[in-house]
Parts: structure tokens; sequence; C-alpha cells
């Protein structure tokens, strides 16, 4: 009997771990991040892999540094023959990774070389991709640098978001593991080494201030930006003193180049919503929420709000 020890703690691990409850596999321990204070009351409240974990009445562990001698010592004891990480989000020690006798592998939500880092789902819509995918990797001491195992790839459509795809890659990561894990264990993959250097930027993680947008840029780049931030943490901007969240939008004239002055400006209004100008093209939001109001479409917006200043690029009062 195989023993696996899973690491992971957000919603994306949890399809990985079903996937291998689901297989039957020995399961001999969920390493997880600690509990966190969520939502406005800060309540501390355990994380989804951990919520999944206990549900299938599995043995739970939390160390505050897994690089710690006792994290590694109780880790050691779980007797893992192959440890499975899904974004656990701490840095692995090599005493842990040389551990098991298969290695450890890593369900990463990029085709790599391209998007190592802590947020490829939300990178690959900023930049405009067709595609992206899932790849499984034998990790090492570096930064999403080791061997690629397997992958599989996933289309990014004009409708993808942020949320959708992280939803898909969830699913199209647990299927490549649950597909993978046979011929790990049976020998039967080479693993391929990865160039030294990434095909794409560090995929940095995203702050509430990467959905500020910035007018001067055009339509096409600003409506990835609603799609990628949405539903975390939402491409905004101020509407007459407030934040104005933008959950989706389209573009009209694309052609049409904003002059000095004019980026940022509501140019029209009509049944349909609002329409403001970019650097290159006109944006015109579809979903909003105004700060202290429910998400809506713009067009119920406008019937009973009066929009008193067009311009998108003040700063909060």
């Amino acid at each position: 009997m195989t023993n696996i020890v899973f690491m992971g703690t957000p919603d994306f691990a949890v399809s990985s771990l079903l996937a291998l409850c689901d297989g039957g596999y020995h399961i001999t321990g969920v390493v997880t991040q600690p509990d966190r204070p969520k939502g406005r009351n800060k309540e501390i409240l355990p994380g989804p892999v951990k919520a999944a974990a206990l549900e299938r009445g599995l043995t739970v562990y939390q160390p505050a540094k897994v690089r710690d001698p006792e994290a590694v010592e109780i880790i050691r004891k779980m007797e893992p023959d192959l440890i499975v990480v899904a974004a656990f989000g701490q840095l692995i020690p090599r005493e842990i990774l040389e551990m098991p006798k298969y290695g450890c592998i890593n369900v990463h939500a990029s085709l790599l070389p391209a998007y190592r880092g802590a947020a490829p789902i939300q990178h690959a819509i900023l930049d405009g991709l067709d595609e992206t995918g899932v790849t499984i990797m034998l990790m090492n001491e570096g930064l999403d640098t080791g061997e690629i195992l397997s992958s599989c790839k996933v289309p990014i459509t004009k409708n993808t978001t942020g949320g959708s795809l992280f939803d898909e890659l969830a699913e199209e990561g647990a299927k490549l593991l649950a597909a993978t894990i046979p011929d790990i264990l049976a020998g039967k993959i080479t693993p391929m080494p990865q160039p030294e250097k990434s095909t794409t930027p560090y995929a940095s993680m995203i702050s509430k201030n990467m959905g500020r947008i910035d007018w001067n840029k055009p339509a096409a780049e600003i409506e990835r930006l609603v799609r990628a931030m949405n539903p975390w943490p939402s491409a905004w901007t101020i509407l007459d003193g407030r934040i104005l969240k933008i959950w989706k939008a389209h573009i009209e004239k694309p052609e049409l180049t904003g002059t000095p002055g004019t980026t940022g400006r509501i140019v029209r209004q009509d049944a349909r919503g609002f329409y403001i100008q970019t650097a290159q093209g006109i944006l015109v939001p579809e979903e909003i929420q105004l700060e202290g109001r429910k998400r809506m479409a713009a067009s119920e917006f406008l019937k009973g709000f009066i929009i008193r200043n067009n311009d998108l690029t003040k700063e909060k009062q």
C-alpha cells in the first residue's frame, strides 16, 4: 500500500484531495495552513482543505512553519511514499522534499515553464492568452522549477473570468493528478526538465490595488482586468467619490483613440448604461456595484442614480 501525504490549503486544492480519496489511496495525513480569521466578524474558521479532510475522517496537521524541525518530524512519522502538494502556501524544505520514495509532486495552475508564481490564473487572463493549463511537477527547492511529469491545456475565452478559470483548472488538475499518479508509481514517466528561465514574468500575488483601473490604458486591457479580477479583488474605479466595482464590461469603438484629458471620462449615457473613454476604445460596463449598494446591471443602476461627476480618475473623497 502506497502512503500519500497531501499538502494544500484553499479551494483550488480541494478537488485534488477528493480525487485522491475517490481513487482509494491511503492518505496518512493532510497538512494545511493554520486557521485564519475570515469575514467581517473575523471569525476563526478552518480552510477549505481542512474542512474537506475532516469530512473524510482524515488526520489533519496545521504547522505555523512547515520547515520547523518539529513539523518535519511529524510529517516524517506519516511515512509518506508520495507527497502531493496543491496551493499549500509555504515553501517546502529539502528535508520534506527528499522524504518520500516517489518524491514530492505539485499541481500547478499553468503550463510550465510559463507563469511560475502565486497567481498564474489571473495573470494568464491579464496577458490575453488564448489558453493556459495545469502541470504536474516533481518539486525541487526552486519556485515552480521542478521537472514536468504531465500537463493538460484549458482554453481561455472572451467570457473567462478569474473565478471560472480557477474552478476549471482545479477540476482539470484533479483529473490530471488522478491519471498521473498510477504512472508515477509504475515508473512509466520520464520527467522533463524545465529551462532555467520562465517564458513569462513571475506571476506575483494579486493585491487589492491591482484592481484599480488605469483609464490611460486601452479598453481591451481594462476589459481583461475586469475579468481577471472577478471575483477578487474586482476591478474598480471612483465614481462621485465612492468605489465603483465593474464586474463585467464590453468594448465599443475599439479604434477610437482618447485625446489628452478625455481618458477616464464618461462620454455618453443611454438606456444601456454609460460609456467610458480609454486610451484606445470605449469601455461599456454591463454589471457594476457602487460602494454600499448591491451588484446590478448598469442600465438598472442608472434608473436610480444620477452621475454628477463624469471624471472617473478622481481620488475617493
